[in-house]
C-alpha cells in the first residue's frame, strides 16, 4: 500500500496560539484533532528565527552553519541535499503547495552548466521540490516570483482584473468611499479583507494541495503544504476580522526592567521600529484582531482539507506533519516580529501524526522531548523505509518517541541567527563576520552566545516567560562555563564531509588497503610485506621488484 506525508508548515505562528498549546480564547479543534490523533512535541525549536535559514534547515535537515543559507535571499549552495533528493530515489514524488522562500544558486549553477529551465535546475531551484505551486506572497508592487501568475489568474476568473491581486485584494482592505487600505499599515490590520474568504491566501492554497492529492494517483508522496499565513500582512477576510476582540487578547509578556541595561544586542532590536510599533497598545490590539483571525481561518481550512483526505481514504496511509517556521513576539519582550530567541520566537508547534499501527500507543501524547526543525527530514525518510543518512542530515528521526520506544533524541537543542543583514549592525557597530547568535538550549537554561559581547542566560524553571537575562549575574558564573563547554562541543562537529560517511571511514583498514594496492608505505622488504598481508588473509599481489 503506498504510503504518503503530508507537510504542513504555517508562517509565523506562534506555538502557543492553539487551543491545544494552552490559548484559552483561540479555540483550534481541526488542529487540536490532529495532536489527539498523534504526537504533539511541546519543546519544538527552529534552527533559526527567521523564515529563510529556518526553512533551509526544515528542508535539507542541517543546521545553519552546516548549510550556509543564513538570512532571508542567501541562496542555498547547489549541492546541499534537500528532503526531494533523499525521497525521490526512493520512488516518493516531492512537490510544493505553497511558500519556501528559496532563492536559487544562480551562480553556482552557471558554473556547473545546469540550466534553470531544465528537469534537474529546476529541483535544485526549488529547494528540491517540484513546484506543483509556489507561492511565496510577499509580493508587493515590485519584483514578484513568476510562478505567482497562477493565483493572479484565479482572482481574474473570480472578478478582479488588479495587476497585482495578492496586494490590493487578498491584503488589503477598503473604505465607505471605495479607497484601498494596504495591509501593511498596522492600522488597517482590524479591517475586513477585499477578498471574500475562498478568494484569499489560505484558502486557495488549501484548494490547490487537494488538487495535487487527486492527481498523484496511486503514486507514493510528499507534499508541502506551505501556508503564507498567519505571516504579515496581518489582515484577514470576514468573517474572521472581528471574531477576537480586546476581550481575547493576552497580556503582552514583558516588563519595564528588561529595559533597563538590556544586553546591547537586545536593546538594539528594541530600538527597531517594528518593536515600537508592538510595544504601542492601540497598535498592538488591531494586530492581534487580525492575527487570530487568520490563526482560525487556518483551523477552517485544516479541517477542511482533513475531510477531503478522510473522503479519499488516505488516511491511515498518510503521515500528517503540523508545524511553523518560526514564532512572532507580537509585542512580547518589548518586541516585534521574531529574530531572537526567546519562546514566542524560537519556539514553534510541531504535531507529527504517524498512521503506523506501531505508532498507536503514543496517540494523543504531549511530548516535552527537546525536537529541533531538523528531525523532521530523517522522520520522514524513516517513514519512507529510507536508511539513515548521519554524515548529511544531522537531524534525528522522531520515530523512537512516536513508537513509544525512548522519550527523548538529544540532550539539548540549538538555533542560529545572523543579524548581518540587519541595521541593528551597523548601529552596533559590528563586523558582518561578526554579527552571530547562538542559542543553546537544554531543558532549563537557555544560554545565547553573543560573538563580541557577554552571553545571555535565563532559566526557565524559575523564569518561564524569560524576563531575567543572567549572563551578566557572576553568581552565574559556573552555570555559563558548563553551557559554554555543551556549545564548543557542538562548533566541534563534522558537518561538511557529506560525501563518505563515518561508517564507510571505520570500515576501511588504511594501510593494508593501500598495501593491497600497492602503496608500501613504511616496508623494510617484501617478506614483511608478505607476513602482513598473510595474517590478514589477503595476498600482495603481483610486487614490483626493484630493479
Amino acid at each position: 500500500m503506498p504510503k504518503n506525508v503530508l507537510f504542513i508548515m504555517c508562517d509565523q505562528l506562534r506555538w502557543d496560539y492553539l487551543s491545544c498549546t494552552g490559548h484559552p480564547h483561540l479555540h483550534t479543534p481541526n488542529i487540536d484533532g490532529l495532536a489527539e490523533r498523534g504526537v504533539l512535541f511541546d519543546r519544538a525549536y527552529v534552527q533559526s528565527p527567521i523564515c529563510g535559514p529556518s526553512r533551509m534547515s526544515f528542508y535539507t535537515g542541517r543546521y545553519v552553519s552546516s548549510h550556509g543559507s543564513t538570512w532571508n535571499n542567501i541562496p542555498l549552495k547547489v549541492g546541499e541535499m534537500t528532503l526531494g533528493d533523499h525521497l525521490r530515489p526512493l520512488g516518493v514524488r516531492t512537490a510544493l503547495c505553497g511558500k519556501t522562500h528559496m532563492t536559487a544558486d544562480a551562480e553556482g549553477m552557471r558554473r556547473l552548466g545546469l540550466s534553470p529551465d531544465s528537469e534537474i535546475g529546476v529541483l535544485v531551484s526549488e529547494c528540491g521540490f517540484e513546484p506543483y505551486e509556489r507561492e511565496d506572497g510577499l509580493h508587493p508592487d515590485g519584483p514578484r516570483y513568476p510562478r505567482n501568475a497562477a493565483y493572479d489568474a484565479y482572482m481574474k476568473v473570480r472578478g478582479w482584473p488588479d495587476d497585482n491581486p495578492w496586494q490590493s485584494v487578498a491584503n488589503s482592505a477598503e473604505d465607505e468611499h471605495g479607497n484601498i487600505l494596504s495591509g501593511w499599515f498596522l492600522d488597517n490590520a482590524d479591517k475586513p479583507a477585499r477578498a471574500a474568504d475562498e478568494e484569499s491566501e489560505t484558502p486557495y492554497i488549501t484548494g490547490r494541495a487537494m488538487d495535487f492529492i487527486r492527481e498523484a494517483g496511486d503514486t507514493p508522496w510528499c507534499l508541502h503544504l506551505s501556508y503564507i499565513k498567519p505571516h504579515w500582512p496581518y489582515i484577514v477576510p470576514a468573517p474572521y476580522h472581528d471574531m477576537f476582540g480586546p476581550e481575547t487578547h493576552l497580556d503582552p509578556v514583558r516588563s519595564e526592567a528588561e529595559k533597563r541595561d538590556p544586553h546591547p544586542v537586545y536593546g538594539a532590536f528594541i530600538e527597531e521600529r517594528v518593536s515600537r510599533a508592538f510595544s504601542d497598545d492601540t497598535a498592538r490590539t488591531r494586530v492581534l484582531t487580525a492575527y487570530m483571525g487568520l490563526i482560525k481561518q487556518l483551523d477552517d481550512q485544516i479541517g477542511r482539507l482533513m475531510a477531503f483526505i478522510e473522503e479519499k481514504g488516505i488516511a491511515d496511509e498518510t503521515m500528517i506533519v503540523f508545524t511553523s517556521d518560526h514564532g512572532d513576539y507580537l509585542g512580547d519582550h518589548w518586541l516585534g516580529e521574531k529574530e531572537l530567541f526567546h519562546d514566542p520566537s524560537a519556539r514553534i508547534p510541531l504535531i507529527v501524526v504517524d498512521p503506523s499501527p506501531e505508532a498507536d500507543a503514543t496517540r494523543g501524547l504531549k511530548s516535552s522531548a527537546l525536537v529541533e526543525a531538523i528531525d523532521l527530514v530523517p522522520t520522514i525518510l524513516d517513514y519512507f523505509g529510507g536508511a539513515p543518512v548521519p554524515h548529511i542530515i544531522e537531524g534525528r528521526s522522531l520515530r523512537p518517541i512516536l513508537y513509544g520506544e525512548a522519550d527523548k533524541v538529544r540532550d539539548f537543542a540549538v538555533s542560529e541567527y545572523d543579524y548581518s543583514m540587519r541595521d541593528v549592525r551597523k548601529r552596533l557597530g559590528v563586523e558582518v563576520k561578526n554579527a552571530k547568535l547562538t542559542m543553546l538550549f537544554d531543558g532549563r537554561w537557555k544560554y545565547i552566545f553573543a560573538e563580541g559581547f557577554r552571553p545571555m542566560l535565563f532559566d526557565l524553571e524559575i523564569d518561564p516567560a524569560e524576563l531575567t537575562d543572567m549572563g551578566a549575574d557572576p553568581a552565574f558564573a559556573e552555570e555559563l562555563a558548563r553551557l559554554e563547554r555543551l556549545f564548543f562541543g557542538w562548533t566541534r562537529r563534522t558537518s561538511q564531509r557529506t560525501t563518505i560517511s563515518d561508517a564507510q571511514i571505520a570500515a576501511r583498514d588504511a594501510s593494508l588497503g593501500e598495501a593491497r594496492a600497492g602503496i608500501l608505505i613504511g616496508y623494510r622488504n617484501e617478506r614483511e610485506l608478505r607476513d602482513v598481508l598473510d595474517q590478514a588473509g589477503g595476498n600482495a599481489g603481483p610486487l614490483r621488484k626493484s630493479s
